[in-house]
């Protein structure tokens, strides 16, 4: 399962805490998997590629939230944690750095936060993007839900490209080579 993290409604489509729902919705036209049916605090769509079952969901329960939605669709699906790959903002990395792990910690995302302790574990994959840490104290909500800009959307683009990359190689041949190709430059 890849679920990726944003929140919902129209206002914060092509904000920096929306960069998960992004590659959600890249993968879905990418592996033709409709990411449309509402249930369990979601949108999802379950499809295939190269022969692997894939199921790709969107939280509708805003970032900080999620975790609820994902237990919920680990449940409805059979799965467990290590089953599950999350994409996330990272205000830690520079805009357009991408990092896929195995695990860990939160990192401070709340978000991330949130899902560790609703499935009472942190041993997910998380595929972080970075989103940069341009603002001054006490401004990282309103920075995190705003929109790139024009100079670093060439950027994102770019690591939205290898965001669907590498978990799509996540899906056929694993978390290790995934890593590989993805934690390059």
């Amino acid at each position: 399962m890849v679920v990726g993290l944003g929140n919902p409604g129209p206002e914060y489509d092509g904000t920096r805490h929306n960069v998960g729902f992004d590659v959600i919705d890249r993968l879905a036209s990418k592996t033709s998997i409709p990411v449309e049916l509402f249930g369990s605090n979601a949108l999802s769509g379950m499809g295939s590629y190269r022969g692997r079952k894939v199921l790709l969901a969107k939280p509708t329960t805003y970032v900080n939230r999620s975790g609820a939605a994902v237990r919920a669709l680990l449940s409805k699906h059979g799965l467990t944690p290590d089953q599950l790959l999350v994409v996330v903002d990272d205000i830690n990395l520079p805009v357009g750095r991408v990092r896929l792990r195995p695990g860990g910690g939160a990192g401070g995302h709340n978000g991330l936060e949130d899902l560790i302790d609703s499935l009472q574990s942190s041993d997910f994959a998380r595929l972080r993007i970075g989103v940069g840490n341009n603002f001054s104290r006490g401004r990282q909500a309103d920075y995190v839900l705003s929109r790139f800009e024009s100079d670093e959307e060439p950027i994102m683009e770019e690591a939205f490209e290898k965001s669907v990359d590498a978990v799509l190689m996540f899906v056929r041949e694993g978390i290790d080579r995934a890593m590989n190709e993805a934690n390059r430059g």
